[in-house]
């Protein structure tokens, strides 16, 4: 900060004492252009007779010699002679005293302007310290620096937002480490004890039968979730490429397939959609849309329904089901949340469907919200740029 602190000091001293050899110059061709006719107006009517070659001064006034008195050779070139001098006199006194005062005034300056610079710079070094000494186990701190609005103000509160978004950050992919490693813990137990269990005597063999279904259950579920993982890290990486996709056509096929499993269920899906392209990854696209779709008709109840529209805005899924706990909207889209504790039941999932709908939303430049519907249920909106 030092040197620009330097930087500075020589601008303003600079730019202080360029005016004000600019003022001694304007004052310095001012005063001479009008000084010797000044001076000689005023040196005629005194010069005396004697000095001038004349027999007898005219018996006027001074005041009024001075307007009608006749200048004769001899006088002009006296009085020349003495108003030059006084000229010059009065002109090196000028220059003497402007090059003082410019000295004093150029000391001053520069004074004032290394003062000037530490002020202004202030709040920069403090922004700095605060920087230096920020590490993850003091992100709570903020700036709050206390100076009147302007841009350094705004440089700060802008460092103390990137600070609460960078905090917030840090503590979603702590809670995201933490609670994938209970994820994926918990699969790892359930296989030791089965297998603990099961295999500490002579098996009968519908046992054996219990265990193999449990192990490979087990698997499967840590599969999901770990492919459910890589999806998650893939999407929120960005989109790698990009093409025209029809999100109704990619609806119709999702709602298609997961059709037998909503016969299962007993519920219905309603399906409405408008021709509607968006740019982006078909395969996260197709992701997102299974994850809603999925995600209403499992949290489900039978006889329940689930409506799906897709438009200009998006795409749209409301279903039935449990009563939804509004404060509790904005966590469903964070990984490993669910509306209801985990009960381990067979296709409940690891809770990563929402947050993938998420990430899939924001890497295609789009946003997601849900609403708790008041019957029960839950209406999921996705909105998404869409192509002309």
């Amino acid at each position: 900060m030092n040197s620009e602190r330097a930087r500075l000091t020589a601008l303003y001293g600079g730019l202080l004492v360029l005016a004000g050899v600019l003022l001694m110059g304007l004052v310095y061709v001012l005063v001479s252009d009008g000084l010797y006719s000044s001076v000689m107006t005023a040196v005629v009517p005194t010069v005396p007779a004697s000095e001038l070659g004349l027999s007898a001064a005219p018996a006027l006034p001074s005041s009024d010699w001075a307007q009608t008195a006749v200048i004769e050779p001899g006088q002009y070139a006296v009085a020349r002679k003495v108003s030059t001098a006084a000229g010059d006199a009065a002109l090196h006194q000028l220059l003497t005293v402007s090059g003082i005062s410019l000295a004093v005034y150029s000391a001053l300056s520069v004074a004032l302007a290394w003062w000037m610079a530490g002020r202004v710079l202030r709040p920069v070094g403090v922004i700095t310290a605060r920087a230096r000494r920020l590490s993850g186990s003091n992100l709570h701190e903020r700036i709050a620096l206390d100076a009147p609005p302007g841009e350094l103000k705004e440089l700060a509160d802008t460092f103390d937002g990137m600070l609460d978004r960078i905090e917030q950050l840090v503590a979603a992919r702590q809670r995201f480490a933490a609670n994938a490693a209970h994820e994926l813990r918990t699969p790892l137990a359930v296989q030791r004890a089965a297998a603990e269990i099961g295999l500490a005597d002579d098996p009968p063999p519908e046992k054996v039968a219990w265990i193999r279904d449990k192990l490979i259950d087990t698997a499967d579920n840590s599969e999901q979730l770990i492919e459910g993982l890589l999806l998650l890290a893939v999407s929120d990486e960005g989109l790698r490429r990009r093409e025209r996709v029809g999100l109704d056509a990619t609806t119709a096929t999702v709602t298609e397939a997961l059709a037998a499993e909503a016969k299962e269920r007993a519920v219905t899906v309603d399906v409405e959609a408008r021709p509607v392209s968006v740019q982006g990854d078909p395969v996260l696209l197709d992701h997102l849309v299974h994850n809603l779709v999925a995600n209403a008709l499992r949290h489900n109840h039978p006889g329940g329904t689930v409506r799906v529209r897709v438009g200009p805005g998006g795409l749209e899924v409301a279903n039935t089901g449990p009563v939804v706990d509004p404060a509790a909207l904005p966590l469903l889209f964070e990984p490993f949340r669910r509306a209801q504790a985990r009960r381990h039941a067979p296709g409940e999932g690891a809770g990563l469907g929402l947050s993938i709908v998420a990430s899939v939303a924001r890497a295609h430049g789009g946003d997601v919200g849900a609403t708790a519907n008041p019957g029960g249920g839950l209406t999921a909106r996705v909105t998404l740029p869409t192509c002309a």
